[in-house]
């Protein structure tokens, strides 16, 4: 159920400090029961469920003090009332317990991560996404590192025979990438020697993106004088160095997501509607890719519930992401799920599987 963003100005929005003991613990408690039965939650469902010491005439009163502060709504079909989105902040910065794993969780993760092997980085990324949606019953979404912006390291050519040469090429994120150049002339060592030099003099310490945009510029006219199998080789930085500095197999798809079906399951996506709008959203690749690009270069665990999403397409669901990092490079992993979401149970599943992804790839 979305909420008006505009309710609260973001300077003003309750932090939770005007209210009071009892306040908070109707409304931990209403957060809770709808957690866990999408139904709204009325006073004597919560005076049975929860010892809060007060009749349910004093809990009703609590709820509707709750909803004048913006922190819970009545819907009209129900006596009870459900969160809003201010009060999923509350819950999820001060009302919360921290949870941890049981051991079968984290043995289904790791199992699954350890069938991949020493493979790419996106199919290590695709496991773990999988893995996340089918524990925590959201939609797992991640973004991959994007290499545009790793720095070359280094490079070096090592003469292989008279006519074959092995490029070497190093990033600063710690990722190597070998070629084999064969050429029509012999090379000596020493033109190797002379052209790893002066490669590396005017390539080290651009990012891949920049090397690929402008290599031919920046090898042009310099090869030794007289020297063919120079010439030959900085030819082939010229007329293929954009292949060169492009390593697919290492970035993948920007953007990946999980398994749909295991989100579509929920209440919230029982009316054909809802269900269209979730899958609308997934297919909005650029959109998705914006919102978890934007949150790459903050470490520690990310929440955005509702209207705090920077897009409207967002105001029903909660995105919940952590950090991952690949040498230098950065990318998030996570879930996606509507605001009605077990914040606890979730944000333990989402740590310690970007955590293991963490190891992994060091």
């Amino acid at each position: 159920m979305a909420q008006d963003p505009t309710t609260f100005g973001p300077w003003e929005r309750p932090d939770g400090s005007e209210l009071t003991e009892r306040e908070r613990r109707v409304l931990e408690a209403v957060v809770r029961i709808y957690v866990e039965t999408a139904e709204p939650a009325g006073s004597r469902n919560i005076t049975r469920r929860f010892d809060l010491g007060v009749s349910p005439a004093t809990v009703r009163n609590t709820m509707s003090d709750l909803e004048e502060k913006g922190y819970l709504l009545h819907p009209h079909t129900s006596a009870g009332r459900v969160p809003t989105d201010l009060a999923y902040r509350i819950f999820v910065n001060q009302l919360m317990r921290p949870q941890t794993l049981s051991n079968q969780e984290k043995d289904q993760i790791a199992a699954a991560l350890d069938e991949v092997g020493a493979t790419p980085v996106d199919r290590l990324v695709r496991q773990a996404i999988r893995a996340l949606g089918l524990l925590s019953q959201e939609l797992g979404v991640a973004a991959a590192p994007r290499l545009d912006g790793a720095v070359l390291e280094r490079l070096d050519l090592f003469r292989v025979s008279s006519s074959k040469v092995l490029l070497v090429v190093q990033i600063r994120s710690g990722f190597v990438r070998t070629v084999y150049v064969d050429l029509q002339c012999e090379v000596p060592e020493d033109t190797l020697v002379t052209l790893t030099v002066l490669l590396n003099e005017r390539l080290a310490g651009l990012t891949l993106g920049q090397i690929r945009d402008t290599v031919s510029e920046r090898v042009r006219d310099a090869a030794p004088a007289d020297d063919p199998a120079a010439e030959e080789i900085l030819n082939i930085f010229m007329q293929s160095g954009p292949e060169l500095f492009d390593w697919p197999e290492l970035e993948g798809s920007e953007v990946h997501l999980g398994n749909t079906s295991v989100l579509a399951s929920q209440p919230e996506f029982t009316s054909g509607a809802q269900l269209k709008e979730l899958l609308q959203l997934t297919e909005e690749r650029e959109l998705l890719s914006r919102v978890l690009g934007s949150r790459v270069h903050t470490p520690g665990l990310q929440i955005t519930i509702g209207a705090e999403n920077p897009d409207r397409k967002l105001a029903d669901f909660t995105l919940v992401t952590a950090e991952y990092r690949v040498g230098g490079l950065k990318g998030v992993i996570g879930v996606i799920g509507p605001t009605r979401m077990p914040y606890e149970k979730v944000i333990a599943i989402v740590e310690h599987t970007s955590s293991l992804v963490n190891r992994i790839l060091r």
